[in-house]
C-alpha cells in the first residue's frame, strides 16, 4: 500500500520523535503536503503553456534585460529553500518575448527540486529556445538555507551562477555591458 503525501509527512513527524496527535501538529501533515505541492508546482507547467504565444514581432536588436526577478526554490539535496534573484537578458532577432513571460519562466524552473547551477542553465536554454535570440545571459544570486541553517552555518554567504549563450559568450563587450547594467561589474 502506497502512502499519501500527508501520510508520509505524518511518518516523518513520528520519525523525528513527535506526536502527530498533539494539538499543534494535528493538521501539519496535510498543510505540509499542500505547501510542498505548491512549492514544486513547476513540474505541472510546460514552457509552451508559460509562453502561451506571447512572442511579438520587433525590429529591436538591442539587449533586453529583466533584472531582480525574485525566486524561491528548494535544494534537491536537503529540501531546504534557496532564495534570491535572477537577471535575464537576451538580444532579439525579430521577436521579443512578453515581459512577464521571463519571470514566469524563472518561476517554472525554480518551483522544482533544483540546484542553482542547473536552474541557471534551464532558464537560459528556455529563453534561447523560445526567442531564438542572438544571445542569452542569466545570472542568479541566491542564499541557501542548507548552508545557512545547517552544515557550516554561514549566514552571509551568497552563491552566484551565470550562463552566457551566443553573443554574451562570444563577445566580451556584450557580456560586460550586461554585467554592468545589472550592477555586477564596475
Amino acid at each position: 500500500m502506497t502512502l499519501s503525501l500527508p501520510e508520509h509527512y505524518r511518518e516523518i513527524l513520528v520519525g523525528l520523535g513527535e506526536d502527530p496527535q498533539r494539538e499543534g501538529l494535528l493538521d501539519t501533515p496535510k498543510r505540509a503536503a499542500k505547501a510542498m505541492q505548491y512549492l514544486c508546482h513547476g513540474y505541472e507547467q510546460t514552457l509552451e503553456e508559460i509562453v502561451n504565444g506571447a512572442l511579438f514581432a520587433s525590429d529591436n536588436d538591442e539587449m533586453v534585460i529583466v533584472k531582480d526577478i525574485e525566486l524561491y526554490s528548494l535544494c534537491e539535496h536537503h529540501l531546504l529553500p534557496f532564495i534570491g534573484k535572477a537577471h535575464v537578458a537576451y538580444i532579439p532577432t525579430g521577436k521579443v518575448l512578453g515581459l512577464s513571460k521571463i519571470a514566469r519562466i524563472v518561476d517554472m524552473y525554480a518551483r522544482r527540486l533544483q540546484i542553482q547551477e542547473n536552474l541557471t542553465r534551464q532558464i537560459a536554454d528556455a529563453v534561447q529556445s523560445v526567442t531564438n535570440a542572438a544571445g542569452v545571459a542569466v545570472v542568479i544570486e541566491a542564499q541557501h538555507m542548507c548552508m545557512m541553517m545547517r552544515g557550516v552555518e554561514k549566514q552571509n554567504s551568497t552563491m552566484n551562477t551565470s550562463v552566457m549563450l551566443g553573443a554574451f559568450r562570444e563577445s566580451n563587450t556584450t557580456r560586460m555591458e550586461f554585467l554592468q547594467l545589472i550592477g555586477r561589474s564596475k
